[in-house]
């Protein structure tokens, strides 16, 4: 990895002893034996830009089942506040061009410049359905906790295939069922209350399987439940709540689930 940076655990960079009790406050979150590259970055660093599950966990995850090496391009749909891109840029070497609708492109860009990899992550302001990037323009697409609000559509893998190059990877972390709510009949009510109508859009990583290969665009290397997904999720929603505060109606929902139902789905594939 890059010199030191505000975000990491490695003793270096400026304002590192500001955060260490920080880190002290989250030790469940410190987890190398699982997240051995997640478990470098400060967890504070991490809940401050929090936009929803453990980013770092979710991309750690994902990244096992890809092949990124230094200079690639990637692009970061739904990068949010910043993790993921400056992990990508830090860990693999990657050039990464953060995507995302909701988050100002010169905001992202403090957090990408603190942690040392400006030069790396190229933050833009972008609509998924009107990405502004020329056909085969890279050799990855990335998208973690985000795909749920525009992917799920028919027509969107062809869409966003076209940006990929031949043989170019992609990868998608997205809140996933043991059970598709179709074969359920209903959106389970615990999960209703919390986010309503939007558990439409989780699926089963059978699910897409099926949705991405009957396109015979791409071919799916991966398709999987990440494991103690539901466990995980909620693990970092409770730190959430310390960190802000303030109680989140989606640990209810976790604790009420008890893993039945709810994990995430962890997608890889390749363009054919």
């Amino acid at each position: 990895m890059s010199g030191g940076t505000p975000g990491l655990n490695d003793g270096t960079g400026p304002g590192v002893r500001a955060r260490l009790p920080a880190m002290s406050s989250f030790p469940t979150l410190h987890r190398p034996d699982v997240y051995p590259r997640s478990s470098a970055y400060d967890p504070a660093w991490v809940l401050g830009l929090d936009m929803g599950p453990h980013p770092l966990w979710l991309l750690e995850h994902l990244c096992r089942e890809l092949d990124l090496r230094p200079g690639m391009r990637v692009l970061d749909l739904g990068a949010g506040k910043g993790a993921t891109s400056v992990f990508l840029a830090r860990e693999f070497g990657v050039e990464v061009f953060a995507a995302d609708l909701w988050v100002a492109p010169d905001n992202a860009a403090a957090v990408h410049a603190a942690a040392g990899v400006a030069d790396r992550v190229h933050a833009v302001r972008a609509e998924a359905h009107d990405l502004p990037f020329a056909k085969d323009h890279f050799d990855a697409i990335i998208s973690v906790d985000a795909f749920e609000y525009f992917g799920t559509a028919d027509g969107y893998l062809p869409y966003l295939a076209k940006f990929l190059k031949p043989g170019g990877q992609l990868a998608v972390a997205t809140p996933g069922m043991t059970t598709e709510i179709r074969e359920l009949g209903a959106i389970p009510a615990h999960i209703k209350n919390c986010v309503g109508w939007e558990a439409i859009a989780w699926h089963t990583p059978e699910w897409w399987r099926f949705q991405w290969e009957i396109t015979d665009l791409v071919t799916v290397t991966s398709a999987r439940l990440q494991p103690d997904g539901w466990a995980d999720w909620l693990l970092w929603v409770k730190a959430v709540a310390e960190h802000t505060g303030a109680h989140s109606p989606v640990v209810d929902m976790l604790e009420a689930d008890q893993g039945e139902f709810l994990s995430f789905t962890l997608l890889t594939a390749r363009k054919n």
